[in-house]
Formats: structure tokens, C-alpha cells, sequence
């Protein structure tokens, strides 16, 4: 996708103003005074400003049609986050476009080029685990297309954004641990590029300050992957260690189901021995044995918000500040037989 040498918001940085300020100075429009119109547009014959008209006319033809940019559409939270998209898009009249990165920043930089291209009003994405170089979406948002970020975000972008208080959920599921009476308690943490890590590790660092934990390092380990094989092969490494840990704060599920197997394999018990939360809740956290204490995250209703505040920004007028909105949603603990300590019988 190629930017325009010299946009409405380079001339606006370097005089200190607004880009919609900037965009009526250039219309001649009466709102704007005389001195700060002169100022404007000497400055854009001074750098070579040229309006982009054809990217103005197809920016100004509406499709109603919104893209979507997932990292995997096999994910159970994805899903959720998706039926929230079709349920408020559909019903103001837009239709869908789904593309998935698969976890890769390639994938992700194409399907932002072909939703583009596609001139869609609009587009939702969760950002890849590969993704740490933000030109594409920086891109986005110079050409003026509505961007918000849902569930994975970039605070470095001025764009709209809706999560789940990641730290807070995870501050209370290590707490529940705390609570149950592990006192070794390990984090797999997600890959440390993604701010949803950082914020479950933030609160599983919080939780152990507040109950007055001594932080042991080695007891944090990233899968970078995220997947169930990478998960069990950790956990067998925290299990050779002296003094393993007596319970597991997971980053999602797929890895805390990783880390069951592996204690299972040792002929250890789970919650007797080790104690294990997930994060997600996905569908299959119930139904297997023993079943899954999990972080929920409203997804349905992500997908919804997020809808809501990229047909805002589809709404505005040219002469409209974008909106940078960025809305939090609660999670909710599923407390479940796997962090639970047995009540021992008295005969």
C-alpha cells in the first residue's frame, strides 16, 4: 500500500494543529481565520501538497461492506468475538469480510492490503503473535480508514480500541490460588510483544506483591507458541526444578491443558499436587477431567462494542475528529475443580 508523500495530518504535526483544522484551511471554509488559512496552505505549496483525488472519491463511495482481521478463526473467543461483529454489522445493514493472519504478521500485512483494496468503510483487528512492526496499520489510518483494534492492540497507534482488563482477571485467578493455599505458583506467559501478556503477567506479579509472595523468576516461563506441546514441555522443565511449583496460572487454556498432561504423565494429581487456571474459558475447560478453572472473557460482547465504535467512526463527516475511543470489558473467574484443594475426610 503506498502513502501519499505529504498528507493532511504532516502538515497539521508540524503546524500543531488539528488534521480536520488543516482540511477546511485547504477548503477555504469561513470557520477558519485568515492568518491560520495563510499559514496552512503556504506551508502546503511550500512541501508539494497534492490532494490524492482518486483516493478521495473511492474513500468517499461507501460499500457497506466492514473487514475483519483475526489471528484464528478456530479459536473459541474469535468465534464468540465474531458472532458480536455479524450481530450489530448485519443488522445496520453491512456485511463481512473475515480474513485470519493465522499468528502471522505477513498474512496480516495482506489482508490489510486486500481489504483495502477491497475498499471496504472499515476494519476490526486483533493483531497477530508475530506483529511488532506497525506500518501497515499506521498506513491504514493515514489513508483515513476507520481502524479499531479489538482484544490484541497497539497503544503506540491512535486508534480505537476495545479489550478485556486482562490484568485484573489474572490478578484473580493467581489470588484464587493464593486463597486455596498453593504458596509456588508458576505463570506461562504469553509472548511478551502482545499487551494482553504483559497486562496477565502484570497481575500475577500484582497478586503475589499484595499477598506478600516472594517473586521467583524462574517460575515464569513464555510460550511463546502458545500451544498445547510447547506448554507440556515447559511444564516438565518446572517440575524437575528442587521446589516445582504447587500450582500453574496459565495464559490460556490451550496451554493449561499442556500443563495437565504433563502433570498427569508424572502420576501427579491435580489439585492435590498442583493446582491449574486457565484463561479464556474455552468450551472444552469443562468437559475434561478434572475440569478446568478458567478466566471468561466476554467475546460476544467484544464483538459487539467494537462494531458499534467503527460504525461511529464510518459515520463522521471529512471535516470530523476521528474518535480514539477505547472501552474495557470485565472478566469473570469459573472457578472449577482443577485449582480447588480436596477437603480432607474426617472419620
Amino acid at each position: 500500500m503506498k502513502k501519499t508523500n505529504i498528507t493532511i495530518k504532516d502538515i497539521a504535526r508540524k503546524l500543531g494543529v488539528s488534521p480536520s483544522t488543516v482540511s477546511r484551511a485547504l477548503k477555504d471554509h469561513p470557520d477558519i481565520s485568515p492568518n491560520t488559512k495563510k499559514e496552512i496552505q503556504e506551508l502546503a505549496i511550500s512541501l508539494n501538497y497534492q490532494p490524492n483525488s482518486v483516493a478521495l472519491s473511492l474513500r468517499q463511495s461507501k460499500t457497506n461492506t466492514i473487514g475483519v482481521i483475526i489471528p484464528e478463526i478456530a479459536h473459541f473467543f474469535f468465534s464468540a468475538v465474531i458472532s458480536g461483529i455479524e450481530d450489530i454489522a448485519h443488522s445496520a445493514g453491512y456485511h463481512v469480510i473475515i480474513t485470519q493472519s493465522n499468528e502471522s504478521y505477513e498474512r496480516e500485512v495482506m489482508n490489510t492490503k486486500a481489504l483495502f483494496n477491497s475498499r471496504v468503510d472499515g476494519i476490526l483487528l486483533s493483531i497477530s503473535r508475530e506483529t511488532s512492526n506497525y506500518d501497515h496499520l499506521q498506513s491504514l489510518l493515514d489513508s483515513n480508514v476507520p481502524l479499531v483494534f479489538f482484544d490484541r492492540m497497539v497503544d503506540s497507534l491512535n486508534a480505537c480500541k476495545v479489550i478485556v482488563n486482562d490484568e485484573q482477571g489474572a490478578y484473580e485467578a493467581t489470588t484464587h490460588l493464593i486463597e486455596q493455599g498453593y504458596y509456588r505458583i508458576a505463570h506461562l506467559a504469553g509472548p511478551q510483544n502482545l499487551g494482553i501478556s504483559k497486562n496477565r503477567l502484570n497481575g500475577y506479579k500484582a497478586a503475589l506483591a499484595d499477598n506478600k509472595y516472594m517473586m521467583d523468576d524462574n517460575l515464569v516461563k513464555v510460550c511463546g507458541l502458545g500451544t498445547y506441546e510447547e506448554a507440556e514441555a515447559i511444564t516438565n522443565e518446572l517440575l524437575d526444578y528442587r521446589f516445582p511449583p504447587d500450582a500453574i496460572f496459565s495464559n490460556n487454556d490451550v496451554a493449561a491443558y499442556g500443563a495437565m498432561t504433563a502433570i498427569k504423565k508424572r502420576g501427579l494429581r491435580i489439585p492435590e499436587d498442583v493446582a491449574i487456571v486457565g484463561f479464556s474459558n474455552w468450551r472444552f475447560s469443562s468437559l475434561i477431567q478434572p475440569a478446568l478453572s478458567s478466566v471468561t472473557q466476554p467475546g460476544f460482547k467484544m464483538g459487539q462494542e467494537a462494531t458499534r465504535l467503527l460504525m461511529k467512526q464510518i459515520a463522521l463527516g471529512d471535516d470530523e475528529e476521528a474518535i480514539t475511543e477505547t472501552i474495557s470489558l470485565k472478566t469473570n473467574l469459573v472457578v472449577r475443580e482443577s485449582s480447588m484443594k480436596k477437603k480432607k475426610v474426617v472419620e
